[in-house]
């Protein structure tokens, strides 16, 4: 019952994402759906619905935003984490992912696993962020903070 059971990105104003960018999205979906590990964190003032959530991802405000809801659509919660911590490590996951694009096209398979691992730690380290960011709101496994980093990642396109 602790899981996302459905994943929506508020596209309002986010830039057309390259078919790369879309296809990192389809795949980071997909592996969230199949798997995942998602408590919203309880609160003394309010009872919190049993899972499973749907979750919608957005930046409004400056801020990236989880709005939580029950598999049948009951609000559940909502939180919003500052962008800031999130800036950099967004910013040197682009820059590796598109290196790695351009690798897969051109380079031997030995120096497309060294920028693939470059990446995974990169992903590593924002989805080590996130899990920090959550506490208090929410607990997730590493899987799942890979997954939504990834999201977020998409969020921060263009």
């Amino acid at each position: 019952m602790n899981r996302i059971c459905h994943i929506e990105i508020d596209e309002k104003g986010l830039a057309r994402p390259t078919p790369e960018i879309e296809q990192e999205r389809r795949v980071a979906i997909f592996d969230l759906l199949e798997e995942n590990s998602f408590t919203p964190a309880r609160r003394p003032d309010r009872e919190m619905p049993e899972g499973p959530y749907r979750v919608q991802l957005a930046i409004r405000d400056g801020r990236l935003v989880f709005d939580i809801a029950t598999e049948t659509g009951e609000k559940a919660a909502e939180f919003h984490l500052s962008l800031g911590p999130f800036k950099q490590v967004v910013k040197d996951y682009f820059q590796i992912c598109e290196s790695y694009f351009d690798a897969v096209k051109r380079l031997p398979p030995s120096q497309i696993e060294a920028i693939d691992m470059a990446r995974r730690g990169i992903h590593n380290e924002g989805a080590s962020i996130l899990r920090e960011r959550l506490e208090g709101k929410a607990e997730v496994d590493t899987d799942t903070a890979r997954r939504l980093f990834t999201l977020i990642c998409v969020l921060h396109w263009g």
